[in-house]
C-alpha cells in the first residue's frame, strides 16, 4: 500500500501498519526526497521499538504506481488536486481511501465544512478514475497517540464505500492496526456523518479536561 502526501496521520498509518510486519508500505511526498527522508524517520523510529519493518518513500506518482491501496491523507482543501495529480497512475481494481475531513474553525470550536460535493469522500470520487474505488475510512484516529508507538489504542474506525470489495479491503486493513476496530457504515453516501464525528470529537476535547485525543468506540 502507499501512504501519499505529508502528516503526521501518515506517519502514524505508516508506523502502524508497519509494525503489524504484513503490510509493506511506500511513503509518498511531493519531492521523492522528501518521501525517502521520511521513510528513513519511521524505519529509525520503528527500530528503536524493535520492529524490523521496512518503509520505502518516494515521489506521490511513483508510490500510487506501486500500491493496490492508496491512502490519500491529506488536508480536504489538498485531496482533489492530489488525486488528481496521481490518477495516471492508478490502475483498474486499485482502491483509493480518504480519511480527510473538511473543517472549519471558530472561536466556539471545530465545524464540518461539508464540500458542495457532500462529502470529502464524494471530492476523492469525482477527482478519481472511474475504475478505482473510493473509500471513506480512518477518520477519527487521533494523530498524536497514532504516531506514538508506546500508546495502545481502543478506537473504532467507521468505513463507508461504494464497492463492497474494496470495502472488505480496507476494513482488513484497518482491522490490522493493533488496538483499532473498523465498522461498515454504509455506503459513500454516509461519508458526511461519519467525517462529521471529527470536528465534535475535537470540540469534546476542548471541553473536558482528560479527553485530548479522544477517539470513539460504538457500543
Amino acid at each position: 500500500m502507499s501512504v501519499c502526501s505529508g502528516s503526521t496521520a501518515r506517519g502514524g498509518l505508516t508506523l502502524r501498519w508497519t509494525a503489524g510486519g504484513d503490510h509493506s508500505v511506500v511513503v509518498g511526498s511531493r519531492d521523492a526526497d522528501r518521501g525517502a527522508e521520511a521513510a528513513t524517520r519511521y524505519e529509525r523510529r520503528l527500530d528503536q521499538h524493535g520492529y524490523d519493518g521496512v518503509v520505502t518513500g518516494t515521489d506521490n506518482v511513483t508510490a500510487a504506481e506501486r500500491a493496490e491501496v492508496v491512502v490519500c491523507s491529506v488536508p480536504a482543501y489538498h485531496l482533489a488536486d492530489t488525486v488528481e495529480s496521481v490518477a495516471d497512475a492508478l490502475d483498474a481494481g486499485d482502491v483509493l481511501v480518504s480519511p480527510a475531513v473538511g473543517m472549519k474553525h471558530d472561536e466556539s470550536g471545530a465545524h464540518y465544512n461539508r464540500p458542495g460535493a457532500g462529502s470529502v469522500a464524494a471530492l476523492a470520487a469525482r477527482a478519481a478514475p472511474a475504475e478505482v474505488s473510493v473509500v471513506g475510512a480512518l477518520h477519527n484516529l487521533a494523530a498524536g497517540p497514532l504516531v506514538d508507538l508506546d500508546v495502545d489504542l481502543d478506537w473504532d474506525t467507521l468505513v463507508v464505500g461504494d464497492d463492497d470489495d474494496a470495502v472488505d479491503t480496507v476494513v482488513s486493513l484497518a482491522d490490522d492496526i493493533d488496538g483499532v476496530r473498523p465498522l461498515r457504515a454504509g455506503p459513500l453516501a454516509n461519508a458526511a456523518e461519519v467525517e462529521s464525528l471529527t470536528p465534535l470529537l475535537i470540540n469534546v476535547a476542548r471541553h473536558n479536561e482528560g479527553f485530548h485525543d479522544t477517539g470513539v468506540t460504538f457500543e
